[in-house]
Formats: structure tokens, sequence, C-alpha cells
């Protein structure tokens, strides 16, 4: 017979402590930027506040939906047995969603610009041909 030696790890507790902060994140970036959003949705939609709050909507629960997803994707943690190493991992993961997550808003806020110029462009050209008739 062969004598298996069990040994505390701490995966448990690190994945009771990741997915509270990466969850509570991804609410508080995703209600800060689509908060400050609708603006740039207003705009884009030429005042129609109807269709640009549904849009804004649909942009936020499609945030939601992949930074939530990526951080379950990447939520396995390997064999940590002490606190030190513990507390290692929790800040490589949480560290790298954060940047992740730094990345996403960053996109978003260029996908809200570029808009809001292709809708004032759009808007000068009607402006010119109405000039121009």
């Amino acid at each position: 017979m062969t004598a298996t030696i069990l040994t505390q790890t701490y995966n448990f507790q690190a994945y009771m402590i990741y997915l509270p902060i990466v969850i509570t994140l991804t609410v508080l970036v995703s209600q800060f930027l689509f908060k400050n959003s609708k603006t740039f949705m207003i705009d884009i939609f030429h005042q129609k506040e109807d269709i640009a709050m549904a849009t804004n909507s649909l942009f936020k629960i499609g945030f939601y939906l992949l930074n939530i997803g990526f951080a379950l994707c990447i939520i396995e943690f390997f064999q940590i047995e002490s606190v030190e190493r513990l507390v290692v991992a929790l800040s490589q993961k949480i560290g790298g969603f954060s940047i992740y997550l730094g990345v996403m808003m960053l996109l978003n806020l260029l996908l809200f610009l570029k808009g809001r110029k292709h809708a004032t462009n759009k808007e000068k050209l009607v402006e010119n041909e109405d000039v121009t008739i």
C-alpha cells in the first residue's frame, strides 16, 4: 500500500476571493463607462434617445458577457500551498484581468468616438448638400 499525503491547499479560498473581485470590477467599470457613454450615443443617433439608450444597453450586456466570460476562462489556480503563493496568484490573476478590463474599456471608448466622428461627418455631408441645393 502506498501512503498518500494530504496537503492543505488554498485553491478554494483563491476562487472565493477572485470571483467577487472580478465581478465587482466588471460591474463598476461597466456602470461608469455606460453611464458616461449616454451622451455619445445620443449624439451618434442624432438626438433619438430611445434608440441611443437601447443600443447602449446592448453594449452594456455585451461588455458584461465578454468580461465575465473571460474572467471565468482564466480562473484556474494551480496547487496553492501557502498564503504567500495565494497572494501572488491572486495578484497575477486580478492584475491581469484589470489590465484586460482597462483595454476593453478603451476599446469601447474608441468605438463610441468613432461612431460620433462618423455621425458628425454624416451631419456635415447633409448640411453641405442642403447648402448646394
